[in-house]
């Protein structure tokens, strides 16, 4: 049949390439042969991200779509089917989005917006880009992430011209930011709205191009990193446009960086060392939301998990879910796997690199590359061995190595793949904070950072739930009376960030008045 002779072919090809040439030919001269076409079209239909063997820079190749349009930096605009195929099967998942494109035919939202976006290319990212271009954006995008960037996606994207996409997998630190640039400046084309996650984007028009902001509505940005920026920026007094703060929005801390990541971290690990959890000691970096999900999924495998904290109710709330509280140094001997997700700089550094166990594995599940010091590592000393795409093992003198996975960078996105409905959540959060900087009337936000309303969250929420067949109770004329609440909401003050984390009990006593039990609550804006 012709499944069995493209098997066959392949397992000719397989003989071919543990032998030179010469070789080859003198033992096995009947496999002297060329791939037949059907097999490599078979091989190109069906190519994932990391399968073309393509070296040329997509910078150096002239690409054009079938409509004759070449706006665009792409690695192989021959995928566009295969990718076209794989934002479908997001779309599936994306219910809040595909229904935001239902609610605004009519409207039209964000006509006359032009965005300019820097985020990770995948199929969950190209049904926000697509669902902005139905709300009547402009778009421009370019990859936040030099891994993350789903080729085929890309080339989706750039065969329906409806966003210009600039972004590859593999993109060297001077790729990235010339996609950056790729997207800012086009002649006849400026933005009015930024849309960024980790700050790159934001931070690019600074330098560069300042004279837009005087153009520009307001800049949605997503991640921690990004957010740090914007505040470091607001307290200087140099922020010139309003942002908001979507990260930091209970729809995508309490989801996404939970949710998320406590699949995620499973996938990437596995993916990338076959590794078995059960029994491993691991040592988790951080206890927010993302070192949550983490602790959660690796606990649940059967690991030990350990966790590094700074923040005291970060620190007890790991204590009470059952995680031994230790400093890095008490157990980087001895610990199988590390994992950072602090967004801080030099978490891991080369101290604690040398005195890891052999094949002890390190990964990043921050957004940044900043936490684990990889440049102290990049030394004459040190040899460093491709084993598998974003696999490392660093060598040290003596024969020891670890196992470095994605340079450092965001493992989940870099090495796997995310749970696409959660990431709709995200997205549409995304969607409605453009949509509300770039309709608000002058004078509602100033140049300062903001967080998404809360009768929006919720919105973004009930979104979602009919995915599940979800039936929301719903509050009586005396019982919203009772509560002080309106019936359609919001339900919860701006301040109640839906766990325990954000109250503090406290019991005194008084010594006039007797024994009393107060409790006070105090809100932690920054958690």
């Amino acid at each position: 049949t012709e499944d069995f002779r493209l098997l066959k072919e392949f397992a000719y090809l397989c003989v071919v390439s543990i032998c030179n040439t010469q070789e080859r030919r003198r033992r096995y001269p009947q496999f002297n042969m060329r791939p037949s076409a059907s097999y490599m079209q078979l091989i190109l239909t069906a190519s994932y991200t990391d399968s073309s063997d393509d070296e040329t820079s997509p910078r150096d190749k002239q690409q054009k779509n079938s409509k004759g349009n070449g706006d665009f930096c792409i690695k192989n605009i021959k995928q566009a089917d295969f990718g076209r195929r794989e934002i479908e099967i997001a779309e599936q998942e994306m219910p809040a989005l595909m229904a935001l494109r239902k609610r605004a035919q009519g409207e039209k939202p964000l006509a006359g917006a032009k965005v300019v976006g820097c985020t990770h290319i995948t199929a969950q990212t190209a049904v926000l880009m697509e669902t902005l271009s139905a709300l009547g954006a402009q778009c421009r995008w370019a990859a936040c992430n030099i891994y993350s960037t789903q080729n085929e996606v890309a080339a989706a994207l750039a065969e329906g011209g409806e966003a210009p996409v600039f972004a590859w997998k593999g993109e060297s630190e001077d790729d990235f930011w010339w996609c950056i640039d790729r997207c800012v400046n086009v002649e006849g084309w400026q933005p009015n709205m930024i849309l960024d996650d980790g700050g790159d984007l934001t931070h690019w028009i600074y330098k560069k191009y300042p004279n837009m902001f005087k153009k520009i509505k307001g800049i949605v940005e997503e991640s921690v990193t990004g957010v740090h920026r914007l505040y470091q920026l607001s307290k200087a007094g140099k922020l010139c446009v309003p942002a908001m703060n979507v990260n930091d929005s209970v729809t995508k801390q309490k989801f996404d960086n939970l949710y998320c990541c406590r699949e995620s971290i499973l996938d990437g690990l596995k993916r990338t060392t076959d590794v078995m959890f059960g029994g491993k000691q691991v040592v988790v970096c951080g206890y927010g939301e993302v070192g949550k999900g983490c602790c959660a999924a690796l606990k649940a495998m059967g690991s030990i998990v350990y966790v590094t904290e700074i923040d005291p109710i970060c620190a007890l709330q790991a204590c009470m879910d059952g995680f031994r509280l230790v400093k890095l140094n008490e157990v980087i001997r001895q610990v199988d796997i590390v994992i950072t997700c602090t967004g801080n700089k030099n978490v891991v550094v080369r101290e604690n690199l040398d005195r890891m166990k052999n094949s002890c594995i390190v990964c990043n599940m921050g957004h940044s590359n900043t936490e684990i010091d990889v440049a102290s590592l990049r030394t004459p000393e040190l040899t460093w061995e491709r084993v598998r795409s974003q696999v490392d093992h660093v060598i040290w003198p003596d024969g020891k190595r670890i196992v470095l996975l994605a340079e450092g960078r965001l493992l989940n996105l870099s090495c796997s793949t995310v749970p696409t409905f959660v990431l709709s959540i995200t997205a549409t959060t995304q969607a409605l904070a453009l949509i509300e900087l770039y309709n608000a009337p002058e004078g509602r936000y100033k140049q300062d950072v903001y967080l998404l309303p809360k009768k929006m969250d919720e919105y973004v929420a009930s979104l979602h739930l009919p995915t599940f067949d979800a039936h929301l109770t719903e509050l009586s004329d005396e019982q919203a009376k009772y509560l002080g609440l309106n019936k359609n909401g919001p339900f919860k003050p701006n301040y109640y960030r839906y766990v325990w984390k954000q109250q503090l009990w406290v019991w005194t006593i008084n010594a006039k008045l007797g024994i009393y039990v107060q409790l006070y609550t105090y809100v932690f804006n920054n958690y």
